[in-house]
């Protein structure tokens, strides 16, 4: 795992946990825009036919509010980056 991903912080994680960064035996992809940039999603045990699909992914800060949803897919030629493609309700 890239050392600089080590010190991010992994989408649900509590904002109170003491160690709310990625480990080092899962799978992560970086979620790039929107309201959840810079975080870690975890995809492991994913298939890839599932992470082909991306995710929406629930937010408090995003355009709606709580309960809404943003959306990330991979981003085309890397994988391994999710980008932002909006909000939904």
């Amino acid at each position: 795992m890239d050392a600089r991903w080590m010190m991010r912080r992994v989408y649900g994680a509590d904002h109170d946990d003491p160690d709310p960064g990625p480990r080092p035996d899962h799978a992560y992809v970086e979620l790039a825009g929107g309201p959840l940039d810079g975080l870690l999603l975890d995809v492991t045990g994913r298939p890839d036919d599932d992470l082909a699909d991306g995710a929406a992914l629930l937010t408090e800060i995003g355009a709606y509010g709580a309960g809404g949803r943003a959306w990330y897919r991979a981003r085309p030629g890397d994988r391994r980056v999710w980008q932002w493609e909006g909000d939904t309700p």
